[in-house]
């Protein structure tokens, strides 16, 4: 029997809804103005990318539009804001982020420091994914730039206290960004009321286009720009434009407003249904991150004494789409630095999986993931050496559980 594909892998990319796909058409060909000409052709253009704007404000809760900059994406919106503050606060340059921050900013900062342009403060998480508090309040200090603190984790779904955090980066003088890049859409957040100084978001993640994202600055927040170049975007962003992608971020906006109390409650009915469910038939198994305290959508699940590649592959075949917390590096599996910071035992932290949800997503599709996954593990232990041995290392030194390939 044929089965239809299970697509659960909407923290790494959302399928663009068809509604963005329809409001970007025209924009590729009967609506081709440049937004900066004066003519009707790009007053037209201009005046769609000034809805579009609006839209975008209505979801993160902006007072003004003109605080939304448009960039590339999430990582340029986290380049723009770290490297802004560094240029913008006289006298300091100390930055302080988390162990579990998506590359975007850790590959950025590990840069800064290593050119010696900052020195960089990396705060611990707990077992759950959770921030170290009181590291937190010992690293801020008078040459404190920028706190860059991401909203939701990407991998475990664990909620940062973004709005403490930022109180307390302004008590030392400092400016605050998250990365919400897996944050934004799927719950509510109302910039209006926030200390929070930027914010970091990308199209492709909330069922929007790729290459599109935004830097939320608020009012008052000295930018410098990252890309030089023309006016646009207030002489914040130079380079003409993306008006298809930014009309078909401001539609995906206001759908995830109109789709939010969805997110929060089916979505999430969804995640933790697949959950029991997978614990219920799996031993050795268990969810990572903070349960009381995550995304609706994100669900990351240890199996211990196996491959998270396997699984995945295996996944695969049986038309399932998920992602795995290792990455594949000089020949040997490693674990993602996420689960290592969390101190996730290697025998389980191999073998993470992440299925991620969106509104797209229905009863079908966990019945479809609790029907094939408790074969693949069977399957897979039955040929892993190290369930074999599992007592000896439960007992003994895990560290040796570090496979590699031929």
């Amino acid at each position: 029997m044929e089965h239809a594909p299970v697509y659960l892998d909407n923290n790494a990319t959302t399928r663009c809804d068809p509604a963005v796909v329809e409001a970007m058409i025209p924009y590729f060909s009967e609506q081709f103005g440049n937004a900066s000409s004066m003519h009707a052709f790009g007053a037209e253009v201009g005046g769609a990318l000034a809805k579009a704007r609006k839209q975008l404000q209505a979801l993160l809760g902006a007072e003004f539009d003109h605080e939304i900059v448009y960039t590339s994406g999430g990582t340029e919106a986290d380049n723009m804001a770290i490297m802004s503050a560094l240029e913008t606060q006289t006298g300091r340059d100390e930055i302080i982020t988390s162990a579990v921050e998506h590359p975007a900013v850790l590959s950025l900062v590990g840069h800064l420091e290593k050119t010696g342009r900052a020195k960089v403060h990396i705060i611990g998480v707990d077992a759950k994914g959770r921030l170290d508090m009181e590291a937190y309040r010992k690293a801020l200090g008078p040459k404190t730039a920028i706190v860059s603190i991401m909203w939701a984790n990407n991998e475990t779904g664990t909620i940062f206290p973004v709005e403490q955090l930022a109180q307390l980066a302004h008590q030392a003088g400092a400016l605050f960004h998250t990365d919400a890049v897996q944050a934004v859409g799927k719950i509510p957040i109302n910039m209006a009321t926030s200390e929070i100084d930027m914010l970091s978001l990308s199209g492709h993640k909330l069922h929007g286009p790729k290459g599109i994202g935004a830097l939320y600055a608020r009012k008052g927040t000295r930018l410098r720009p990252l890309i030089r170049g023309g006016h646009q975007e207030r002489g914040r962003r130079a380079g003409t434009e993306n008006a298809p992608a930014i009309i078909g971020l401001g539609k995906a906006a206001e759908l995830a407003m109109e789709h939010m109390a969805d997110e929060q409650t089916r979505v999430a009915g969804l995640r933790d249904r697949l959950e029991k469910g997978l614990l219920q038939r799996i031993g050795n198994s268990f969810v990572t991150g903070d349960p009381d305290n995550r995304l609706p959508n994100t669900a990351n699940v240890a199996f211990e004494y196996i491959e998270g590649e396997a699984i995945l592959l295996f996944m695969n075949r049986e038309g399932v789409a998920a992602s795995s917390g290792s990455a594949c590096t000089s020949g040997s599996l490693e674990p993602s630095h996420v689960l290592r910071a969390m101190n996730v035992p290697y025998t389980a932290a191999h073998g993470a999986i992440r299925f991620s949800f969106s509104r797209e997503n229905d009863e079908s599709d966990v019945d479809r993931v609790l029907e094939v996954m408790p074969q693949i593990i069977d399957r897979l232990r039955e040929m892993s050496p190290f369930w074999r041995e599992r007592d000896k290392i439960a007992a003994g030194d895990e560290a040796g559980f570090k496979p590699t390939y031929a």
